[in-house]
């Protein structure tokens, strides 16, 4: 096999003393970083000490919105108008820029995070006003999008860059959403399992539902969670069967869709 992808883990959603994954490990096993802007995780201090350590490390950086939902960790739905969830996308990119500028490093892409994310893969809508949002203040901006989903419509609809993402640790549903987080198996939590599962849908070029069914889909990036027990252990193993294979691993570029 001769590709290349990208791999991502959503970081820097520690909170003061209260810490949330092993962000120093999985940078050394990432090539893109998605940072929380202090909304539904992280604090300024969290978002800067994780801004530089990808920095050092080379690691491409960018910017993880979500709602403004501390104490459900931006996982619960909200209804907002379209000014407010636009003004929402902004504040937050306004943070990680200035966050990112002040470490002399380049803020390359951006994600939406939880049920942001998971309602804006349903409804194109929502993903068009998430993403005009975005790129009226930086239009440059790689939009990470959800393969197959409403996410990429929007993104080809906009003409931006973009990266197709499919997920290492979850499960998913025939129209390219995943399965909700409540449900049995929504979650893979066997790092062989979730590694060779990887290898297979890039090998594939194509979403891999549970009853076995192929979606073909574009796939620029992996993401790796960083916030589960196996994390470390899931993100490592996933990088070194697509190098097994013959993936080469290097931080997104973006391509206009």
């Amino acid at each position: 096999m001769s590709t290349t992808v990208d791999l991502n883990a959503d970081m820097g959603e520690s909170f003061g003393p209260w810490v949330m994954g092993d962000d120093a490990a999985i940078l050394d096993i990432v090539t893109s970083a998605n940072i929380a802007c202090g909304m539904h995780a992280g604090d300024p201090d969290v978002m800067a000490s994780t801004i530089r350590a990808a920095a050092e490390r080379g690691v491409g950086i960018g910017a993880h919105p979500g709602f403004a939902d501390l104490q459900g960790f931006g996982r619960r739905r909200m209804s907002l108008p379209s000014e407010s969830l636009a003004h929402l996308i902004q504040y937050q990119l306004g943070a990680a820029l200035a966050m990112t500028r002040a470490t002399g490093a380049e803020l390359r892409h951006l994600k939406l995070h939880g049920a942001l994310a998971n309602i804006a893969s349903e409804d194109v809508e929502i993903a068009l006003t998430c993403y005009r949002a975005a790129l009226a203040v930086a239009p440059e901006l790689v939009i990470m999008v959800l393969a197959g989903t409403a996410q990429e419509r929007a993104v080809r609809q906009l003409g931006c860059r973009a990266a197709c993402e499919i997920f290492a640790d979850r499960a998913y549903n025939a129209d390219c959403t995943l399965v909700d987080r409540r449900l049995p198996g929504a979650v893979i939590h066997d790092p062989d399992a979730a590694a060779a599962r990887v290898v297979e849908m890039v090998r594939a070029g194509a979403i891999i539902t549970p009853d076995g069914t192929h979606v073909p889909a574009r796939i620029d990036t992996v993401c790796l969670h960083g916030d589960t027990p196996e994390a470390v252990q899931i993100a490592a193993r996933a990088r070194a069967a697509l190098e097994a294979a013959g993936v080469t691993l290097a931080p997104l570029s973006g391509a206009r869709l």
